[in-house]
């Protein structure tokens, strides 16, 4: 289906008007930054920054929208935290015209977008790919990063990796077919990946929908980001991030497998503590939802304000 379709209806596009309002509901609006060098940022950040609460930044990965992968974390940490939701370069509504492709430059953007709102110290967290912009934030502000959380990303990865058949798929190209969806068939192959029990019955024609509004834009410049990724890396070049820095992983992810978490676990020692999530792939954070947001919530909260923490405390029990 394309853009030059006319269409009566789009769930799609109904979604995401349900989960900007959400957002909004939870205290966020829409912000913009132009940074001046050719990009341009979106971001969604609070409408009024409470400073007794800690700076959580959500940074997403591939797939759908940042709006979809934190439908339900940006409202149980929105009560808690300054909750900053970015689009990275080349999703949502965030532009380029320069050509870098690495995870740095994605998270010198995060940055920037961070400092034209004010924020000096923050906790991020990155999903899939999104944890390789997370750690990179780590690894070049460690002034300003205080806390790390990495969700089912391969930052530890290593070109030879692919080659060594680590991973499901052959190479990068492979790779890109499926995480990029183009046609309803490549979109089940990727939920049969992402999900220990993918979601059935989808008719052709929703998947369809999803793509043509999701999937459609800067699909080369998305593939360029992905060859980046695994493009001579070496788990020698890797730097060592020396913040606190919580590991979550689904025991059956076949995106980036266990063995990428337990590599990274033993690279940073005793900085960094694992966290599996049982039944789940790479999918958890909407496998297992409140597992997770369990998880996450006692490691942000932890050397925090007795404040911010008690308030907490009372959201959960419901007080």
């Amino acid at each position: 289906m394309s853009k030059s379709k006319s269409k009566c209806f789009s769930f799609t596009s109904s979604r995401n008007r349900c989960l900007r309002s959400a957002f909004t509901r939870s205290g966020l609006r829409p912000f913009s930054a132009d940074l001046g060098d050719g990009t341009i940022m979106h971001c969604w950040v609070p409408k009024t920054r409470n400073p007794a609460r800690p700076n959580v930044v959500l940074i997403h990965g591939f797939g759908a929208n940042a709006l979809w992968q934190f439908c339900e974390t940006v409202p149980f940490l929105a009560p808690h935290f300054n909750v900053y939701v970015p689009d990275l370069v080349f999703f949502g509504n965030s532009v380029s015209t320069r050509r870098e492709w690495s995870e740095s430059f994605q998270a010198r953007c995060v940055k920037r977008v961070m400092e034209a709102n004010s924020v000096e110290k923050m906790a991020v967290m990155g999903l899939s790919y999104g944890g390789f912009v997370a750690y990179s934030m780590a690894a070049q502000f460690a002034e300003c990063v205080e806390r790390v959380v990495i969700c089912c990303a391969g930052v530890c990865l290593e070109e030879k990796d692919l080659k060594e058949r680590l991973f499901p798929v052959a190479d990068v190209e492979e790779a890109a077919s499926i995480l990029l969806p183009q046609t309803a068939g490549k979109m089940r192959e990727l939920m049969g990946y992402t999900f220990v029990k993918p979601p059935k019955g989808l008719p052709s024609c929703l998947l369809e929908d999803f793509i043509d509004e999701m999937c459609s834009q800067y699909v080369e410049e998305k593939k360029e980001l992905l060859r980046t990724i695994a493009k001579d890396r070496k788990l020698s070049d890797l730097p060592k991030i020396s913040q606190p820095t919580l590991i979550v992983w689904g025991d059956q992810d076949r995106v980036f497998p266990m063995e990428l978490a337990n590599r990274l676990k033993r690279y940073l020692g005793e900085n960094a503590e694992l966290v599996v999530i049982k039944n789940t792939g790479h999918a958890f954070i909407h496998e297992k939802p409140k597992e997770f947001h369990r998880h996450l919530k006692t490691f942000l909260l932890r050397q925090v304000s007795p404040d911010a923490k008690t308030s907490a405390d009372n959201h959960q029990n419901g007080r």
